[in-house]
């Protein structure tokens, strides 16, 4: 591999940097590869810029004292790789190191200089056997190493020395002590023993009473133990006894409590509602002065009079007819109770079931506001869904709970009313009509409500 002489470099330069190029490079101690990286640093910024490598322009930015430590890596990989750079380095390192360098560049290693300056020396100079003068210096370092290792060595064994002859001074005297102090313990130890023994001696006779002792207060916390576990299991006996009484106590008194609310609200209903019938009648039988005699009331029920229409029978009000359930809901105290989906299926049944309820329910709010009446509406719990719209005033809506059905739930409102309250049941059931019938309500047909909603 050849090179393009640049100006001021000699022919016979770069003939020993080709040659160069091709040689191996030597194995170095650590010193010496660090004393060339620290030559180099403080030789690159000497170098003109076109003679410094690119990868080195950067290195040679970096302050004096930080070249070395952070670009070392890259200075020496350039030093082994770049011949033509590390001839110019080592002709600026040869020339500072003055008659040592000149020594070197000679070929010759003074025997007074530092075998680490010349091993760097020579790496960068290269003169003729610079690789004998690396490894002598190496050897010298090595020889100095161990030198210097051996000298450690010796000292440390020295200091070893001394320490065991002041450890034995010391252990001759602490021996002296503790010959003293094991006269004095001994003499110590027989005032021991004897007191030892006129301690056991007192402590066998404590032992023994307190053995007696224990033995007494053991029969007691027996005798003791007996009667508190009997008086415990009967205690146990007696709060049982006690719980399950007031347990009875307080089941007796909620059952006569709920009786006594149910018989209080049946009775109240049905004194309220015969006082509302009673006011009623009072109010219808204020007449006016009767401008007829009761023979014309004969005449009319029992004769004809010439030239007289006839007269036409009442219609009879079947249990659709709305007219009829107006009439049951104009009764004092009047509590209108309706089958839900069998209502809604028969007049919204294109509609889902939450705008047949929505419907349903509205319609009787206005009832309910209309009348004053108590009106309950009963669905079967298997559709229920959550989130419903509040109930308008006076309309109580009920869900039948899982396993049960409305029809059920409807036959207990009836069940719960007092004998004698006008009650009011409209499904097309008639199992449901039957039922409500036996109990004293008045059954009536979906259709009858139906007429009764799309009239309002």
């Amino acid at each position: 591999m050849s090179e393009t002489p640049l100006p001021g470099d000699r022919p016979d330069q770069e003939a020993a940097v080709g040659d160069a190029e091709f040689a191996a490079e030597p194995v170095l101690l650590e010193p010496v590869r660090q004393r060339i990286t620290a030559l180099a640093a403080a030789a690159l910024p000497g170098l003109p810029a076109d003679e410094i490598p690119a990868p080195m322009k950067r290195v040679a930015r970096f302050a004096p004292n930080r070249r070395a430590r952070l670009g070392g890596r890259e200075i020496a990989a350039q030093l082994a790789a770049d011949p033509l750079f590390r001839q110019r380095i080592s002709g600026r390192v040869v020339a500072d190191a003055g008659d040592l360098g000149a020594a070197i560049a000679a070929g010759m290693a003074p025997a007074a200089a530092d075998p680490v300056e010349v091993a760097a020396l020579a790496y960068l100079a290269r003169p003729d056997g610079w690789r004998e003068l690396i490894e002598g210096a190496g050897d010298a370092v090595r020889a100095e190493a161990d030198s210097a290792a051996v000298a450690h060595q010796v000292r440390e064994a020295e200091q070893r020395a001394a320490r065991a002859e002041h450890d034995r001074a010391v252990a001759k005297v602490e021996a002296d002590k503790l010959r003293d102090e094991l006269a004095r313990v001994r003499e110590e130890l027989g005032q021991l023993r004897e007191e030892a023994r006129t301690t056991a001696r007192a402590l066998r006779e404590a032992q023994a009473a307190q053995k007696r002792a224990s033995d007494l207060l053991a029969t007691e916390k027996g005798r003791a133990s007996r009667v508190a576990a009997d008086h415990d299991a009967e205690v146990r006996r007696l709060k049982t006894r006690l719980a399950e009484a007031e347990a009875l106590a307080a089941t007796g008194k909620q059952a006569a409590k709920d009786a006594r609310a149910a018989d209080d609200a049946r009775l109240w209903l049905l004194i309220e509602t015969i006082g509302q019938a009673a006011t009623g009648l009072r109010r219808e039988l204020a007449l006016n002065p009767a401008d007829r005699l009761p023979a014309d009331f004969v005449a009319e029920a029992s004769a004809d009079r010439p030239g007289s229409p006839e007269r036409s029978q009442a219609r009879a009000q079947d249990t659709d007819d709305p007219g009829r359930l107006d009439q049951l809901l104009a009764l004092p105290r009047a509590h209108l109770i309706v089958d839900g989906y069998n209502v809604t299926k028969r007049g919204f049944a294109e509609m889902s079931l939450e705008q047949q309820r929505k419907r349903l329910v509205t319609g009787l709010g206005g009832i309910a506001s209309q009348t004053g009446d108590e009106v309950t509406v009963v669905f079967d719990g298997a559709e229920r869904v959550h989130g419903l719209p509040p109930s308008p005033r006076g309309v109580r809506v009920l869900f039948s709970r899982k396993g049960d059905t409305a029809d059920e739930l409807i036959r207990q409102l009836v069940r719960a009313e007092p004998a004698g309250r006008p009650i009011v049941v409209v499904s097309s059931d008639r199992e449901v009509a039957d039922g409500v019938r036996r109990h004293g309500a008045y059954p009536m047909g979906a259709d009858s409500l139906i007429r009764r909603l799309s009239r309002s």
